[in-house]
């Protein structure tokens, strides 16, 4: 059997794509070496394992029978191969990150970059979703820390806060200027688009809070996926756009977006990293909260 081993690979690939050509690029080497090495094998066998057609070949009856002992034996090496894998690197330590795609661009990129830098050795695997996932995933022992906006019951939570962010509203001056001479004396919130996240944000449920609290009702709301889209949509003057003003100072520095006046300021709010209270002296996590 010992010589018939590397006749069964050549099989096995010929089986898989019923095609000699096929097979033949699939293991680097000629069409002629692929018939040959199934002639052998059947001579070794005293059977024939192929029939050829004008599509390529199909098993015999003793082909397919042989063709399921050999995927069965591939599949077990395989596994065996995994296995060693596994072994390999389950002592490598790992990092499991939450944070939403927002934050994860605008905060948590900088950290992380100083965190490989001093652990190499360290994997890393990033999750992103809102603010509640991120502390249910926490809850359930699937990420190690966290990056959020301060909730309101840190019971059970280590947290460290990072700054402090507050809410805006941004347009273009184009933007602002049509409404005006499109609806001239009336009121932007009841003309404008005015592009948000989604209700089930964080940012969205704070400024909403906030909005009813100055009894502001708008009448025309376009929900977005994404900061990044929404601060995209309002430089191409398509509506007001709710952002984090952290997060677009550059743009209102340009000149390319500016603020609108609301009639009130918005309350500024903490983000911050956070773990399990009982994780909060692990090596891993250190970088984090110092």
């Amino acid at each position: 059997m010992q010589e018939n081993l590397s006749l069964y690979h050549i099989f096995y690939t010929v089986g898989r794509t019923g095609n000699i050509s096929q097979a033949a690029k699939e293991l680097f080497i000629s069409q002629p070496a692929i018939s040959k090495s199934i002639q052998k094998l059947e001579e070794n066998l005293g059977t024939t394992l192929f029939t050829r057609n004008s599509r390529g070949v199909t098993m015999t009856a003793d082909g397919e029978a042989l063709f399921e002992k050999v995927r069965e034996a591939f599949s077990i090496l395989s596994e065996g191969e995994d296995l060693i894998l596994h072994n390999r690197y389950r002592n490598i330590p790992r990092l499991r990150i939450g944070a939403s795609s927002t934050l994860s661009k605008y905060v948590l990129l900088s950290h992380l970059k100083s965190y490989v830098a001093s652990h190499p050795e360290v994997r890393i695997n990033i999750s992103c979703q809102s603010t509640y996932q991120t502390l249910k995933l926490l809850d359930q022992g699937k990420i190690d820390i966290g990056l959020i906006g301060r909730p309101k019951n840190l019971h059970g939570y280590h947290f460290r806060p990072l700054l402090r962010i507050s809410d805006t509203f941004v347009a273009t001056t184009r933007y602002l200027k049509n409404q005006q001479e499109l609806y001239p004396g009336e009121s932007l919130f009841h003309t404008a688009a005015f592009m948000m996240l989604d209700e089930e944000n964080i940012s969205r449920q704070s400024v909403n809070s906030e909005l009813k609290e100055h009894q502001i009702e708008l009448s025309h709301i376009l929900e977005v996926t994404s900061m990044d889209l929404l601060i995209e949509f309002a430089q191409i003057s398509l509506g007001i756009a709710c952002v984090i003003r952290e997060f677009v100072e550059q743009e209102l520095e340009q000149g390319i977006l500016v603020e609108v006046p609301m009639g009130m300021k918005f309350s500024s709010r903490e983000i911050g990293f956070v773990c399990r209270k009982k994780e909060e002296h692990n090596p891993l996590l250190q970088h984090f909260f110092v």
